[in-house]
């Protein structure tokens, strides 16, 4: 497969592994309340969609938004190999993920009132969060490489 196909479908598939991860360990009381579900209150907070799509509905829009900028994010994977040829995926995939925290739930979530802000959060749930992102992005990477044809490099 084309290494920017390779990596989108990564992402997607990384989506939905991050989204089991998080409704399992909500399930389990491994994990407190995740990201997806600081998500689901934004989207209803600013649309009032639980009133027209229930809560349901409203998680449906979240996880397809979550699987959006999953596809994003793993578009980008391709280029983070070639500037770092060296780092294992694993390795790409935990400092990808690192940023992609630190940019966007320690950065601009809090902005946009998605969360309360990772000291608000505490540490318990700032590092459930990080790790998510760090899964995600490992996954990707790690997917990408493999379904990547020698070919198609």
């Amino acid at each position: 497969m084309q290494k920017y196909k390779a990596a989108i479908v990564g992402g997607v598939i990384a989506g939905i592994v991050t989204t089991a991860v998080m409704q399992l360990g909500r399930r389990t009381g491994l994990l407190t309340k995740t990201l997806d579900r600081d998500a689901v209150d934004w989207i209803d907070r600013l649309t009032d969609s639980r009133e027209v799509i229930g809560d349901a509905g409203t998680s449906a829009v979240e996880f397809v938004n979550h699987l959006g900028a999953s596809a994003a994010f793993g578009a980008a994977v391709p280029k983070l190999r070639e500037l770092a040829p060296e780092l294992s995926p694993v390795a790409l995939g935990a400092l990808y993920g690192t940023a992609l925290y630190a940019v966007n739930i320690a950065g601009i979530a809090p902005v946009l009132g998605i969360t309360e802000g990772e000291v608000q959060a505490g540490p318990r749930k700032a590092a459930e969060r990080w790790g998510i992102h760090v899964l995600q992005a490992v996954v990707t990477a790690v997917l990408a490489e493999r379904l990547t044809s020698p070919s198609e490099d």
